[in-house]
């Protein structure tokens, strides 16, 4: 197998000394991971942060031996946000649901974009607020779907409320995850917001697949 691609890097491990193992969710190929030789050289060290953008080189000889990356940079985005603890956990915790959820190989060019929508919101007021749907709109797109509206009462929409009631009264869904508008939010409504996805996450999907819940989730959470 071999390939030339552009992708974002979703994780990388120390291999040996010099060499690390990658994982990219390329445009036309979808997840592909393999080895970087000399990824400890400062041609390549410097660039290669977890969520940049690279022209990337894969060749595999065959399927029972670990294929190899040349890589170019293409992109910065991450390390504009080094400084900023929350917004990089973010970015860390948004590319490991990608790892996570994706299988290898199979290309998917609307979660590739997705990559761009993360890093154009992340500049916005309303950015924490915009990544909850955004998580919604990655787990949506490899085959999971939650609508609220369909455990509520819409007619209360109208209402001005901060918090709408299930219809089984078991529980309060924040108005946000329902009325999707751009009206403000404060971190309370926000966080409530991010525990109803985030069992949703793992009882529709994480637990059915022995997937273990990402505690890059809970981190990023708590910086909230």
């Amino acid at each position: 197998m071999k390939f030339e691609d552009k992708g974002f890097l979703i994780s990388k491990n120390k291999y040996n000394e010099n060499s690390v193992i990658a994982e990219f969710y390329t445009k036309n190929n979808g997840k592909v991971s393999g080895i970087i030789f000399g990824a400890t050289s400062v041609k390549i060290k410097n660039f290669l942060f977890i969520g940049n953008q690279f022209n990337v080189q894969f060749n595999s000889k065959n399927q029972n031996k670990a294929g190899y990356f040349k890589v170019e940079i293409e992109k910065i985005f991450t390390p504009y946000y080094l400084d900023n603890k929350i917004k990089l956990n973010c970015i860390l915790y948004a590319m490991n649901l990608i790892k996570i959820l994706t299988v290898e190989n199979q290309a998917n060019k609307n979660i590739y974009n997705q990559f761009f929508s993360l890093f154009k919101f992340l500049n916005e007021d309303n950015w924490i607020k915009n990544f909850v749907f955004w998580e919604l709109e990655v787990i949506k797109l490899v085959g999971y779907d939650i609508n609220f509206s369909n455990y509520v009462d819409v007619n209360k929409l109208n209402d001005n409320n901060s918090y709408i009631s299930t219809l089984d009264g078991s529980r309060q869904i924040p108005s946000f995850l329902l009325k999707k508008d751009n009206s403000k939010t404060n971190i309370n409504e926000l966080k409530n917001g991010f525990k109803i996805v985030g069992d949703f996450l793992s009882k529709s999907i994480l637990i059915p697949n022995n997937i273990n819940y990402p505690i890059s989730r809970s981190e990023f959470i708590k910086l909230i």
